[in-house]
């Protein structure tokens, strides 16, 4: 268990160290976190897309200040909200060997966190057919007091 706690350290430093580069406009640090076939999923309103259009250089930068990073196994979630706190935002980065390999970005959406069976030594067993425990769920989607979807992502 010792190994999976570092390894969930590790992984969720990968992910503040990208915050920062993109913070700083560090391209090359960027470069070096992500893989260059990233994978990236969306949910949210099509003009929230600001993390892709970050990486792709496409618009103004949008300042990404996670008020929470939580990490599970190879996933770590970090959530935040922009300045006046109008839009939250949620992302869901899966690290391997000290690379981001993938991300889901959730723009005004609640976000919980589920997982399907347990980990024990890095070894999955089987999975209880009735009950999927929830690991964690968003703090800041309904901040500005609106109505937002509400998913579930199961790891």
């Amino acid at each position: 268990l010792d190994t999976l706690a570092d390894s969930e350290t590790k992984n969720r430093d990968v992910v503040l160290k990208l915050y920062d580069a993109l913070r700083s406009r560090d391209v090359e640090s960027v470069h070096r976190i992500l893989t260059p076939d990233l994978e990236y999923w969306f949910h949210g309103p099509p003009p929230h897309q600001f993390l892709m259009r970050i990486l792709t250089g496409v618009s103004p930068p949008f300042e990404f200040v996670p008020l929470s990073v939580v990490s599970f196994g190879s996933t770590v979630i970090a959530e935040g909200c922009d300045a006046a706190s109008s839009i939250s935002w949620i992302h869901a980065w899966t690290v391997a060997h000290g690379i981001i390999t993938q991300v889901r970005e959730y723009s005004n959406t609640s976000l919980t966190v589920t997982r399907i069976g347990n980990v024990v030594a890095g070894r999955s067993a089987e999975i209880a057919p009735s009950h999927c425990p929830s690991v964690w769920e968003s703090q800041l989607s309904g901040r500005a007091g609106k109505s937002v979807p509400g998913l579930v992502l199961a790891i």
